[in-house]
Formats: C-alpha cells, sequence, structure tokens
C-alpha cells in the first residue's frame, strides 16, 4: 500500500508495506546486466513545439542556489523580450529529495510555470550525480571508490554551489532503486506540463561528474567489481579464457577477478578502460529507459565535452555511444578552455554532427561571458566580446547545430564561477553580449529561416577513421612513460590538415565506415583483430585507404605481431616491414619526401620492403617511407610514419599540401575552395536548395571567392539570409564572390 500526501511543492512518499513498489518503479534485481534501449513513443495526444529539430535559443537558467528568486520572474519577461525560447534547469537529487521518499518541488515549480507563461521551453537536467546527504550515511557501502581505495564524501560543486557530488554508484542495486524512484518521481510530476520540452541527461557525460575533469581511478566500489565481472564473463565465456588472456593462470573463481589498481599496457587494463565506457552509457540508458517508463512522450537528449580523443580513457566520454541514447545531441565548447584558433571549435561541432548520425544536435553549452578562472589570455577566451558571441554561433550553425544553449542565462553570484559564462551581468541586467544574443535569437526563429533550418550538412569529402582501443592503448603506455599526447597529436592534426584546406572531415566510428569512399587512419597503432579485418574487406569491396604508420602494430591485449604489418595488414599495403623506431626524442624535425616535398611527421617511423606495392615516397637515408597498393576493388596508401602529428607541431605549407593531395589521390572532388585564410565555407542541403555558409575568422571585412564543386551545380543566384552584401554579391555557375565581415559570417540560399 502507497500513501502520497501533496503539501506545497512537497511530496511524502510513505511505503506502509515494504514489499511494495510504486507504480512505473523499475525494480533493479540484476544491475550487471546491460540496459537495452526503449525508444520514444510520443502518443496521439502530443503536440508540443519540437525542441530537437526546430530552432532554439536560450542557456541554462536555474542551477540552484542561483539566481536568486525574486528575479525569476523579472528574468523569464526579459529571456522572452529578447527572443529566447528554451531553458535548462539543474533538477538535483540531493536538494529535492529531502528524506528518504519526501520530494520537494517547491523551488522548481514556479520554473515550469513561469516558463509556460513566457513561451520557454524546459529541459530538465536530472542530476542524480548530486546524490541525498542521507543517501551517503544509508548507502554508505556504495560511495565511489578511488584506485587507492578511499571513498567519496558529499563534495560542493562549482557550477551550482551544492553538495551531493559526485554521487553514489548507480551500479549498486539498492542505490538504483533510490535513484530510479527519483527519477519516476520527477518525470510523472512534469510530464504533462505545457512547458516540459524533454529531459537531457548525465551532464556533460563524464563519469563521473566530479568538480574536476581527471576521474581516471574511479570506481572500485563492490557493485562495479561485480559488474566488470559479468562484462568479462560475456566477452571470455569461461575462466580459464580469460586467465589466459590475461596472463594470470591460476583463477579458480569469477570472485577473484578484479579490476587493475595497477596501470599500464596490460591486457585487464585495456579491458578495465574498455568496461569503463560501456558500464558508463549503461547507467545512461538505464536513466533514459526509467524516465521513458513514465513519460513516453518527451524526447531524451545528452550532451558532452568533446573530450573523445584526450579523455575517452579518464571520463568515458564516447560521443557516439552518448549521441546513441537519446533522440537529440549536444556538445560542450568554449573557447576560454582551449583558445580561438579556428579548427578547434569546428572539429568538436563536426564530432557532434558525426557522432549524431542524422540526429538533432545542438551547441549544448556555448560560451556566452568572462571566465575569469580561465588561464587563457584576454583576446583568447577569457573574455568574450559580442563579435566573439556571432562568430562563434555562427561556427556551430556551419557545423550543423540546431540551436544554442548557454551554460549560464546570467552568472552565478557564489562558488568558484561566480560572474563566468552569462549573456546577462550579474543581477540580470542586459549587456551587448546579450544584445547580440538576442539578434541571433530573434533571426533564428523567424519564419524566413525555417528553410534553413530544414537544411542539413553534406557529407565531407574525406573521413577520418577513430578506433578507441588506439586511444585506450595510448593511454595505458603512457602510464609507463609512453607520450601521453600521441593520440591527440595525432588525430587532432589530421582534422587540422584537412580543415587548413577547408575540407570537410567527418569523424567516422570504424562500424560506419561503409558510408564513405576515402578514409584516412591517423596514429593506427593498436588495432583489434576485427578492426583490422573490416579494413581490409572495406578496401576489398573498393574502399580507399590512407594509413600512417605502424598499423595494427600491437592488437588484442597489447600483443605485437611478429611478422609487420601485422593482422594480415601486410596483405593490404603489399608491404613487408624493414626497420621501426619509436619515440618522439628520435624524431625531432623528421620529414619524408613525397612528390618532390619534404613532409613534417614524428613520434615514429616505419622503412618497408615492397612486396606488392608501388613505391612513392622515401627518408631522408633513401628507405621507403609511403607506398601505394591495389587490393581487391580499392586501393592503400601507407605512409610509414605521422605527418598528422608534424601538421599539429610545425604545420607549414607542405604539411598542408599533403593533405590537400590526399583528395586527389582519392579521386574526390573538394566541396569548396576559398581564395582566403582563415575562412571556411560549409554546404547545407535539404530535398530542394543548398545553403552556403561562410564564415571569416579574421577582424577583417573581407571580398571572398568560392569555386564549387560541379557535382553541387550549377548556380545562377543567391539570397541573403545572414550578413553579406547584395551589391557586392556574385554568383556564376560554380564561382561565387561575396563579402564577409569580420568575425562574422555570410549565409546565403544558393538559386
Amino acid at each position: 500500500m502507497l500513501k502520497i500526501q501533496f503539501t506545497k511543492g512537497i511530496v511524502c512518499i510513505t511505503f506502509l508495506i515494504s514489499a511494495c513498489q510504486p507504480p512505473n518503479t523499475e525494480t533493479v534485481s540484476n544491475v550487471s546486466a546491460f540496459t537495452a534501449p526503449i525508444p520514444v513513443v510520443k502518443s496521439d495526444s502530443y503536440d508540443p513545439n519540437n525542441i530537437i529539430s526546430d530552432f532554439v535559443y536560450g542557456a541554462v537558467y536555474f542551477r540552484r542556489t542561483n539566481p536568486p528568486p525574486e528575479d525569476w520572474s523579472r528574468d523569464y519577461q526579459t529571456a522572452q523580450e529578447d527572443g529566447h525560447n528554451i531553458f535548462r534547469h539543474w533538477f538535483l537529487w540531493g536538494a529535492i529529495e529531502k528524506s528518504p521518499g519526501v520530494y520537494d518541488w517547491s523551488e522548481y515549480d514556479p520554473h515550469m510555470d513561469l516558463a509556460a507563461k513566457h513561451g520557454i521551453k524546459v529541459i530538465i537536467a536530472e542530476m542524480l550525480t548530486s546524490a541525498p546527504e542521507w543517501a551517503f550515511e544509508k548507502f554508505n557501502h556504495a560511495r565511489l571508490e578511488h584506485r587507492d581505495g578511499t571513498k567519496d564524501v558529499s563534495v560542493m560543486n562549482g557550477a551550482c554551489v551544492s553538495g551531493g557530488f559526485p554521487g553514489l554508484s548507480l551500479n549498486d542495486p539498492q542505490v538504483r532503486e533510490a535513484a530510479g524512484n527519483f527519477l519516476t518521481a520527477m518525470a510523472k510530476r512534469y510530464k504533462d506540463h505545457p512547458a516540459l520540452g524533454g529531459y537531457d541527461l548525465a551532464n556533460e557525460m563524464k563519469f563521473p561528474q566530479t568538480p574536476n575533469d581527471e576521474q581516471k581511478d574511479y570506481d572500485f566500489s563492490p557493485s562495479t567489481q561485480a559488474k566488470f565481472r559479468d562484462w568479462l564473463k560475456a566477452k571470455y565465456g569461461d575462466l580459464e579464457s580469460l586467465g589466459r588472456a590475461w596472463n594470470r593462470l591460476s583463477y579458480t573463481d569469477w570472485r577473484q577477478i578484479a579490476a587493475p589498481r595497477h596501470m599500464g599496457p596490460y591486457p585487464d587494463v585495456l579491458d578495465w578502460l574498455e568496461f569503463r565506457v560501456d558500464d558508463f552509457h549503461e547507467q545512461v540508458q538505464w536513466r533514459a529507459n526509467v524516465i521513458r517508463k513514465m513519460d513516453p512522450d518527451h524526447p531524451i537528449t545528452t550532451h558532452g565535452k568533446m573530450h573523445s580523443f584526450t579523455h575517452m580513457p579518464t571520463s568515458a566520454n564516447n560521443a557516439w555511444k552518448a549521441a546513441n541514447i537519446g533522440e537529440g545531441f549536444g556538445f560542450t565548447w568554449g573557447a576560454h578552455k582551449k583558445g580561438k584558433a579556428p579548427w578547434q571549435q569546428f572539429h568538436a561541432v563536426d564530432l557532434a554532427r558525426s557522432a549524431s548520425k542524422g540526429k538533432p544536435f545542438w551547441h549544448a553549452e556555448a560560451i556566452g561571458g568572462p571566465t575569469w578562472t580561465s588561464k587563457r589570455g584576454r583576446e583568447d577566451g577569457k573574455v568574450v566580446t559580442p563579435a566573439d558571441i556571432r562568430l562563434w554561433n555562427m561556427v556551430s550553425f556551419a557545423g550543423g547545430a540546431q540551436g544554442i544553449l548557454n551554460p549560464r542565462w546570467r552568472p552565478l553570484l557564489n562558488g568558484v564561477l561566480w560572474g563566468a559564462y552569462g549573456f546577462y551581468d550579474m543581477d540580470g541586467s542586459r549587456t551587448g553580449r546579450s544584445d547580440m544574443a538576442s539578434k541571433i535569437a530573434k533571426w533564428g526563429a523567424a519564419e524566413a529561416q525555417k528553410e534553413l533550418w530544414a537544411a542539413n550538412p553534406v557529407k565531407g569529402e574525406i573521413g577520418i577513421i577513430v578506433v578507441p582501443e588506439t586511444q585506450f592503448y595510448a593511454y595505458a603506455y603512457s602510464q609507463k612513460g609512453g607520450d601521453k599526447n600521441a593520440y591527440r597529436d595525432n588525430v587532432l592534426g589530421a582534422y587540422q590538415g584537412f580543415f587548413d584546406n577547408n575540407i570537410q572531415a567527418d569523424w567516422v566510428y570504424i562500424e560506419d565506415i561503409d558510408e564513405y569512399d576515402l578514409l584516412y587512419l591517423p596514429f593506427p597503432m593498436m588495432l583489434k583483430k576485427e578492426t583490422a579485418t573490416q579494413l581490409k574487406q572495406w578496401v576489398m569491396n573498393g574502399g580507399k585507404l590512407v594509413s600512417e604508420g605502424v598499423p595494427g602494430y600491437l592488437s588484442d591485449g597489447g600483443w605485437v605481431g611478429e611478422t609487420q604489418p601485422n593482422l594480415g595488414l601486410d596483405e593490404l599495403f603489399g608491404v613487408k616491414q624493414a626497420y621501426v623506431e619509436f619515440g618522439a626524442n628520435l624524431h625531432d624535425d623528421f620529414t619524408f619526401t613525397l612528390d618532390g616535398r619534404k613532409i613534417p611527421a614524428g613520434l615514429h617511423h616505419q622503412e618497408y620492403q615492397i612486396t606488392t606495392a608501388e613505391p612513392r615516397g622515401t627518408y631522408d637515408n633513401g628507405s621507403i617511407a609511403v607506398a601505394d597498393h591495389r587490393f581487391g576493388k580499392g586501393k592503400t596508401r601507407l605512409i610509414g610514419t605521422f605527418p598528422s602529428y608534424g601538421h599539429y607541431h610545425t604545420p607549414g605549407p607542405n604539411s598542408k599540401r599533403f593533405f590537400a593531395d590526399v583528395l586527389a589521390w582519392g579521386g574526390v572532388d573538394q566541396l569548396a575552395k576559398v581564395d582566403k585564410e582563415h575562412v571556411i565555407a560549409r554546404i547545407h542541403k535539404n530535398e530542394d536548395d543548398h545553403y552556403l555558409w561562410i564564415i571569416n575568422h579574421t577582424q577583417d571585412a573581407l571580398e571572398v571567392s568560392l569555386e564549387l564543386s560541379p557535382g553541387l551545380g550549377p548556380f545562377t543566384g543567391g539570397q541573403l539570409s545572414w550578413g553579406g552584401d547584395e551589391s557586392t554579391l556574385q554568383v556564376n555557375g560554380n564561382r561565387i564572390k561575396t563579402k564577409v565581415d569580420g568575425h562574422d559570417a555570410t549565409v546565403l540560399k544558393l538559386l
């Protein structure tokens, strides 16, 4: 029997018989079982504004304890006047469930009602990572445990100045049941509210949400250890197979298996790093399923820091797995941490777009104000101008984002992040930055832009293959002396090389390679056998692959192959290894020669003996550095070192030309050639129309000439949507001339 009492926003739920369960609550009997997704199914009567595919503009507003209640009504009125149509609020478990089964919604109900009054849709951001204070005592056994055995206590989070972080282990059945009760009660309370637009899960998709970005030594709690053992059972089948794979031959019981508390390039560590990613995303999928059981109508979103190339081993951040959970996706990105180099934000937008696989996505946390804790300079993201907001917004739109949310509508008044991020001033008054945001918000929501948002970026000319096992190995190896930035520098260097030529390189997860004709494989030092098999078959079927050096040098479990290239890749590339050297310290100012040009490279290098390939490039000692090969219906180019590493560290004309020539080698037309440095053009398309986005990262207005691929045109005119100048616009077939203001964009429909 269940008794429910409502009193001034407080819901008291009392279990009169402990065996009874509240309706629609998922009872967890086996947390080790990985959760399958439940798709959203809208009821016939449900017809809200479609926040997932429509243009949205707004911010995170309520992060308890900010802003002050006396300002709420005025702020919502300002937001409505300024064209904002979406708010995200943090619904903290630890702030709402005041005692077991007692939920206090009194700080949250007013926001839903104010949003409905002012035409603003609300995204409920569940925050299970803020656990109730009483839960830390009641579920003491489920505290998150560090590698050294210490267990977390409740700490403050500077992003909302509230306690309960980083929460408790959701792998514990009791914690999961209590957390599920909270999510169910939340969805039940608000699912029919006219302001509700959807839910956002696991803020920034990092595990767990500690006050810092390094979570490399979580979680060794008993429930997570048990779940790891079940994951291993599914992978290896029996204890003997696991023991042989791990080189631990004396296990007699699965209970003896423990998550490794050491680090290094060892099989148990590699399994642990892979498991952490699967485990975290299962926890988020479980959240989605619990909410969907109560509210099958409203969409679910996630958003992540674009850390899939830098922090996947430490924060379990895999954009593809995160984007697969809900109906929409989003990303966090700000120059205050990364800097203003043009390629940097574009790479994050392109990652979110690629991971979304056609789903709508947002720039879910864009920066709209200063960041006083940033270590960067005034002109490099620490202090934000209206022109910065305009440029950064337009970059995200050009990359395909359907909307913008600032992490603060107005700044916090306390904690370490006071004064940071907000469009508006400390008291909620307007600023030059908020005026710019308002201009963009009203432009984007106008009826004239509906066709623009119905168009999506076309597929890129080339895909950069993303292979998680390589990053896991590079990280594990770095813990024993390897280069900790090896994977990052190569993967981002490859993107930067294509970007500097205005080539749109899409990030391609290994399972999606069949969608592309031309692919680039940076830093492929470790490959699973199944990955190598996929690549061989893809080339056999007609794919064109450019690979950097030492491909698959190591395979499953961190084993070096006795024959190199390993895993049958010698057959794919038509070469055998003649010599190899590892270590950045041996490769200072390292180059190879291709087509008469010296290309900067570095980190490692592999020399080749030709079997069935054709030699194409050399090192300074005359040995073979580059080989081309026909394989089945496709072809390969193998470069024995890392030109992406060279371009990342020492970009220059020759390294830029190298990446441009990859397209020519693959027989692919460039979508748009631009005659100015730091100007980027992107093509969007809907069923009938093409739209051209031109982004000028310089401070000066420029007259820009473009040449589009023959496959896109020809065109006879253009209709400006944003920026530009009708008097300077010329469209002649596939050649276009137009003006683009400094730190701005020109957007036009091609006719």
